[in-house]
């Protein structure tokens, strides 16, 4: 066993994602409390540039084939699984997204190693590791100790600035061919499906004003509408919003929607849940209403307004008429 963290870095349509850079800043951090050394997990194919990006690590394993082009969680699985077993790193960070949590999973059940999901912290405590995940929308955290000379934990996306992460400085570089065989997978990755453009790109708007499931009904759209028109921005959405086709698609925040980077976000009965923040947290100015004064939401929000939105809305709206 080594005192090594590994990153599984993701990406996808050529770019490595920013919670990339989030878990090698982390991950920085974590080898130098460790005394060990941060190394990268690269899984694709013609991706060596991407490799040169991640200067944060002292090392990247660069596997190269043509069945890693695509994520597909048995091949990824596979590589990955063979690298942790030949070099037994003290912790192995994962990102906490549909694709992350494919591999964490099944590297977790495959090499009977502790796992932590959703974590949004971890550090090293008199010789332990202890991870906090957070639960139920956020509403819950739990510090949980990971015994075993190896574990496994999945990152929530936005815990850690990726700013850290990102160093310009040439890593050492290890490529290699898978260490086993990626034949004749029972799973094949097929297409890559991507929402339909809409009559709004909303991740060209300076201003959004977001609604949740607070709103309480389509009907009550049109209060937003006026909010946003008054700012000069658009209106946008968490997922049960489009879940209720109150909203189409291409309105949607969040892992599973568009990310967002507008000047000004204002949430309006959105509760907070990881996958939603995800796609927002990178906005200049948050502001939140909420009558839940515990919601998740306010921990991100640069202001917020614990009260009822069907208030807060309209006299926010007459103010900005005036």
């Amino acid at each position: 066993m080594s005192q090594d963290v590994f990153v599984v870095a993701e990406h996808l349509k050529g770019a490595l994602a920013d919670v990339s850079f989030e878990l090698l800043g982390k991950g920085r951090e974590l080898a130098r409390r460790l005394e060990g050394n941060l190394v990268a997990a690269l899984l694709g194919n013609a991706a060596f540039d991407l490799a040169r990006q991640m200067g944060a690590a002292d090392k990247v394993f660069y596997v190269e084939h043509p069945a890693l082009a695509d994520f597909n969680p048995e091949t990824h699985g596979r590589v990955l699984a063979e690298l942790i077993r030949a070099h037994r790193p003290r912790v192995v960070l994962v990102p906490n997204t549909s694709m992350g949590m494919d591999l964490a999973a099944r590297l977790s059940a495959q090499l009977e190693l502790p796992l932590a999901t959703y974590a949004i912290e971890l550090l090293p405590e008199d010789g332990a590791l202890i991870a906090t995940s957070q639960l139920y929308g956020g509403k819950i955290h739990v510090e949980s100790e990971l015994e075993g000379d190896s574990v496994l934990v999945s990152v929530i996306a936005g815990s850690f600035p990726a700013e850290k992460g990102r160093e310009t400085r040439a890593p050492v570089i290890e490529t290699m061919a898978p260490p086993v065989a990626l034949d004749e997978p029972r799973i094949r990755f097929k297409t890559l499906v991507e929402p339909e453009g809409g009559d709004v790109d909303i991740t060209q708007k300076e201003v959004l004003v977001s609604v949740g499931r607070g709103i309480q009904s389509q009907e009550n759209l049109g209060m937003v509408q006026a909010l946003a028109e008054a700012l000069g921005g658009a209106v946008a959405c968490s997922r049960p919003i489009v879940d209720s086709k109150w909203l189409p698609k291409t309105r949607q925040v969040g892992k599973s929607g568009l990310k967002v980077k507008p000047k000004a976000y204002i949430a309006l009965g959105i509760s907070g849940a990881p996958e939603h923040i995800e796609g927002m947290k990178g906005a200049e100015l948050i502001v939140a209403i909420n009558t839940d004064a515990k919601a998740p939401i306010f921990d991100y929000a640069h202001y917020g307004v614990v009260g009822d939105l069907f208030d807060v809305v309209p006299a926010l709206t007459e103010k900005m008429k005036r």
